[in-house]
């Protein structure tokens, strides 16, 4: 079901609707405190901006890569410090697993007049967050660096391994990979992915136990191993902020990143000039033989905290529909994303998402447990990645953490 709803949800952005525009557009007024935590992508400041533009109290946001770290402890006091948090399809089941969220059905009636139905996460019969765009990660590479090497687009991982060295033993690029490997999130990311892609499965049939101890996961350790070889010795510390920056300095030829980082590669403000006219977006890759591209399907959206007042969850709600108002959408706003809001219109730095859902990507888990998989995988694989140990050990670490973590929480006894 979640699979079919992520496809909606990525095919109705890239299609045209008729839908009512919203009430209430720029003249937002709020009576009272509105505090938003969330990453801190352009797609995501821009719908920030569009909150603080409400008028009579005071809009915060607290916008970083370490959203995750701070979002929970900073929605659990009473009142919370966050009156919102802006999250993915992985991170908000943190929140509902700590229950620092609100269900919205009564604020989407009251002020939700314009929403589609597919941006409306619902969880358990309850709106728990409202999505604002679709996001996932594909093939962006350099043309006139693989015309110079005389090779074509990588249509697999393989095929990018092997364009990776013909372009480092040409002399062209001492590191012609790129990719969001730090340690951590990202790098478990990156796991996730091409395990997807190796048609692996996380969990045994039915359960909260974990399995990737297997080929798959080995198969997987060693491909993200081998992209290694052609990034930047200190590919452990680059996240996706990082990795574009060396995009738009020259540095890199490929690279898997999100869709929704496309927009600034591709703006000449933003960049040189030949490293703009040369970028071009490709597919997601699938790796090891299979047809499932090595990607994962996501939606970022809004939620409003349980633990505050219902006048500061009714501004919030208030100040957060202001910020995804069709009026928005400029020539400025609209490449940054893949937006599920009324008057998007695809782009060219659109088309590597779209990609995504035609190719039937699967959306990343929405499982209570995942999260616990995820930064067991971002801490434990390092060693592998760095050459501290072998591909079978790594793994066994992974589900060791990842288990104890587990019954620490009653998913496993």
């Amino acid at each position: 079901m979640i699979k079919n709803i992520m496809r909606l949800v990525v095919a109705s952005a890239i299609a045209v609707f008729a839908a009512p525009i919203f009430a209430d557009g720029h003249g937002c007024k709020i009576s009272a405190r509105v505090s938003i935590v969330g990453n801190e992508f352009p797609a995501i400041h821009a719908v920030a901006d569009g909150a603080k533009v409400c008028k009579g109290s005071e809009v915060k946001a607290n916008l970083t890569a370490d959203h995750q770290k701070i979002n929970v402890a900073g929605m659990s006091g009473n009142p919370a410090e966050y009156t919102s948090a802006i999250i993915a399809n992985s991170s908000i089941v943190a929140l509902m697993n700590n229950d620092v969220i609100r269900p919205l059905d009564d604020l989407v009636a009251k002020h939700g007049k314009g929403l589609k139905k597919n941006q409306l996460i619902t969880i358990n019969g309850k709106v728990m967050a409202v999505a604002f765009m679709a996001n996932a990660q594909h093939l962006v590479y350099r043309s006139d660096i693989l015309e110079k090497a005389g090779i074509s687009a990588p249509k697999t991982y393989e095929e990018m391994l092997a364009g990776a060295k013909i372009i480092k033993d040409k002399g062209l690029m001492d590191y012609p990979l790129g990719g969001a490997y730090k340690a951590g999130w990202n790098l478990a990311q990156e796991f996730t992915n091409m395990y997807i892609g190796h048609g692996g499965e996380f969990f045994k049939p039915g359960s909260a136990e974990v399995s990737i101890n297997n080929a798959k996961g080995v198969a997987t350790l060693e491909m993200l191993k081998a992209l290694s070889a052609y990034m930047n010795p200190d590919f452990l510390t680059h996240d996706s902020n990082a990795t574009s920056a060396e995009w738009k300095a020259g540095n890199v030829a490929m690279m898997n990143m999100w869709g929704s980082r496309m927009g600034p590669l591709m703006d000449p403000e933003q960049s040189t000039p030949t490293v703009v006219k040369t970028t071009t977006l490709g597919d997601p890759m699938t790796v090891g033989g299979g047809s499932t591209p090595a990607t994962t399907l996501w939606w970022d959206g809004w939620t409003v905290a349980k633990n505050i007042s219902d006048a500061e969850a009714e501004a919030t709600f208030i100040a957060m529909m202001n910020g995804i108002n069709p009026k928005r959408l400029d020539d400025k706003m609209m490449p940054l994303a893949v937006w599920l809001i009324e008057g998007f219109k695809p782009g060219p730095a659109n088309v590597g998402v779209a990609a995504a859902a035609r190719m039937n990507a699967i959306p990343y888990p929405m499982l209570p447990y995942q999260g616990l998989l995820h930064s067991a995988l971002g801490s434990e694989i390092v060693d592998f990645m760095q050459g501290k140990e072998d591909a079978a050990t790594a793994l066994a670490d992974v589900e060791a953490a990842y288990t104890a973590a587990a019954k620490e929480k009653g998913f496993l006894n």
